[in-house]
Formats: structure tokens, sequence, C-alpha cells
């Protein structure tokens, strides 16, 4: 039976919210099982982190030398050192694909089921950047995929930050179109109770909202000129967002976890399991179609660039005004397969090839040599600008082989 393949857990959120300590708790807890994961660094900014990293991007990267080299600020450090590791996206992948892969020396050894990713604390420096598109489809195209959006749950005790982190999840959710998690870390300072049943319960975010509205966390004045009731803009909004996101929650799976206890981290992979067969089950068909749309994209652009090729060279109006053959192109012909006969034969049997046809033998011919110029160039320019020539080996005869030949040696192809 097959192994399952590794899942990536990439883990991404506000600064703040706890993202370096939660990566250092599950990191910990697979150890603990003797599952140890593979982990990966990507944010170069960081000076210390609390777990070791198989691939560090501090490791081919300097930071503080990315923004002297290019004159750059903080944040601006980042995204280069991203997109210039992003360049070596292939390695990365076949070094994962190693190491994952069983050792068929050390059979009894446990395969790693994990590969675990800590991002830069600047999460709009990672989901908006090219280079963090290009690492999370790299990683999508190999491997199970799945996002862990790491919330501070603390700070989203009121209406108003909460729905602003629930914007941005859906925002991320869209743009990378890989199965998400929740994580309300910090659950051991303030239960995320209150953000499941927001979550779950319209009502409930209702009054919530209606109580903060009242306590004039909105800002305003009351009809008695006190403070309290705010403009109602807010809180229309907030509601208008309530209902609009409703859908969006059934997409995901919420877990609370503690980072510094270690509380809920089991339901984070249980979590991560589910998401891992909805991966295999509804994204990857959509990553195959994408994948599938591109190489249909590529080989249409090689068909125009084929046609624009054969009618710059005027191969296909190779007919003289009265509608009969072009004789010269005939001779033409005749000339390449000499030229490259010359090349591969000897001097006794160029001779005897070099012989040209009589002019009834051409008259003869002519409809074949017609259906020649318009077809047989045009398949022998395919075979010559295929990406892989094989014509010794698909049956092709001679004159295909020479012809591909002589646009190689007179670069025409």
């Amino acid at each position: 039976m097959t192994a399952k393949p590794p899942v990536v857990i990439v883990c991404v959120g506000m600064a703040g919210s706890g993202k370096t300590t939660f990566m250092q708790r599950i990191n910990s807890h697979l150890h603990s099982k003797r599952e140890p994961p593979y982990v990966i660094n990507l944010d170069p900014a960081v000076r210390n982190v609390p777990f070791e990293s198989n691939i560090d991007i501090r490791d081919s990267l300097n930071y503080k030398e990315v923004m002297r080299e290019y004159n750059l600020g903080p944040n601006g450090g980042i995204v280069t050192s991203l997109n210039i590791f992003a360049t070596k996206i292939d390695q990365i992948i076949n070094i994962l694909e190693k190491r994952t892969a069983p050792n068929p020396e050390t059979p009894k050894a446990k395969p790693i089921k994990n590969i675990i990713v800590d991002t830069p604390g600047q999460i709009e420096v990672f989901m908006w950047s090219a280079s963090g598109s290009i690492l999370l489809e790299s990683l999508a195209s190999s491997f199970p995929t799945v996002v862990a959006y790491i919330i501070d749950t603390p700070r989203t005790s009121s209406t108003s930050t909460f729905m602003s982190n629930m914007l941005y999840a859906c925002s991320i959710l869209y743009k990378t179109k890989l199965p998400m998690i929740l994580v309300f870390n910090k659950t051991d300072v303030k239960d995320a109770d209150f953000a499941k049943e927001w979550m779950t319960d319209f009502e409930a975010f209702q009054a919530a909202l209606k109580q903060e509205e009242d306590g004039g966390s909105f800002g305003g004045v009351d009809g008695g000129g006190g403070f309290g009731g705010g403009s109602g803009y807010m809180g229309s909004l907030l509601n208008s967002m309530s209902l609009m996101l409703e859908e969006f929650y059934r997409h995901l799976s919420v877990v609370g976890v503690s980072s510094m206890t270690g509380k809920g981290i089991d339901d984070f992979f249980t979590a991560v399991g589910e998401k891992a067969d909805e991966f295999e089950r509804d994204y990857k068909p959509e990553l195959e179609k994408r994948r599938k749309e591109r190489q249909e994209e590529k080989a249409s652009k090689r068909e125009k660039d084929l046609g624009k090729m054969m009618k710059d060279m005027n191969v296909s109006e190779s007919r003289n005004a009265s509608g009969g053959p072009n004789k010269a192109g005939v001779a033409q012909r005749h000339h390449v397969d000499t030229l490259s006969d010359l090349e591969d034969n000897s001097n006794s049997e160029s001779e005897a090839q070099m012989v040209e046809p009589d002019e009834d033998e051409v008259d003869e011919d002519g409809a074949e040599d017609e259906a020649y110029m318009d077809d047989g160039l045009t398949k022998r320019y395919k075979q010559a600008i295929a990406p892989t020539t094989q014509a010794a080996s698909s049956g092709g005869d001679s004159s295909e082989q020479s012809f591909a030949k002589y646009l190689r040696t007179t670069q025409v192809g």
C-alpha cells in the first residue's frame, strides 16, 4: 500500500499573534510522538527561533546585506529576500521529495508525515507578494498543503477586530485557494468559545454588536446628549459583513489552542488530517485543471509561433501566378536533400543523387510537389522546432531527418 504523502502546514498570522511560539509547540508535540516534522523557516528578519529548522532562508541570505545592497527598508528587504529565495524553489521541492520519500536502506524508519513552514510576521509581505504565491503553489503542486491562520484571541474579543480578522482570513482563503484552519491562539488568557459562537450563531454576534454600540465603542452620542449609540454606520457595516461571511465560515475548521500550555494541539492535528483529505478530494483536481490549462496554453502558443514563422517565410504561397507548382521551390527541395546527402553519404553516392530530374518528370509530379510544399514543409518545420527531436526513432524517412539537420545547420529554425 502506498504511503500517504506528508502534509505541508503553512503558518501565517498577524504580528504578535504567537505564530512562532505556536510553531515551537507543534514541533515539540510531534517530536514527543516520535514523528519529527521537516521544518522550514521563511522569515529572513528573525534573529532567533525556538526550534531547529531543516531549511532556513537565513542560511542562504543575509537580510541586512540585502537591505544595504538594494537600498531598501525593512519590508522591502523581506520581500526581496523572499524573491531571491523563490528562484530556487525547484531545488527546495527536490530536497523535500528526497527527504520525505521512504529510504530502502532503513525500511523500519518512520516516514516524515508533516512539513511545517514558518512565514514572516508581516503577513502581507508573504501573502500578497509574487514570491509567496510561487512558494505556496509549488508546495501545493507536490504535497497536500494546509494554511493555518493564527489569531490572537484576547485581541479579537471586540466585534470590530473579530470581523477584521475574518475578512483577512477570507481574503487569504480565496487568494491561496487552499484549505484553511483558523487557530485561535492564547486560549490560556481568553477562551475562544465566544468566537466559535459568533461564527455559528448570527443572533449571538448581533447581540454582542448591540451591546458594544450601546456602550459607545463606536463613538457618537445618544439622543440625550450622552455617549453611546454611535453613528450607526459601523454597526450596520458589521451586521452586513457577518451575513456575508456566514457561508464562508462553513468552509473553515476552527480550533482553540494555547501555545504555552499545549491545550488544543491534538484538536489542531485532527483538523489538519481532515483538511488534507479535503485537499485531495476538492482542491487537487482544481490544481490539476489549472496545470493542464497552462500546458494547453503553451502548446497553443507554439502552434501560433509556427504559423507566424511559416507565414513569414511564405511557405504556403509557393505557387506561381498560374496556379502551378513553384519550380524554384522544387529545385530548393532537391537542393536541400543534396546538401544533407553530401554531408551524410560518400562522394560517389552524392554524385548519383545530384542528378537533376527531367522537366517531364517535374511536370508529372507537379501535384505531388504542390502538396509537398503545403504539407510536407509544415510537418518538417514542426519536427525541427519540437522541444525534443526523435526523427531517427519515429519511423520517418531519411529526407525528413536530413531536412531537420539542414535547418539546424543553416540556423533557419
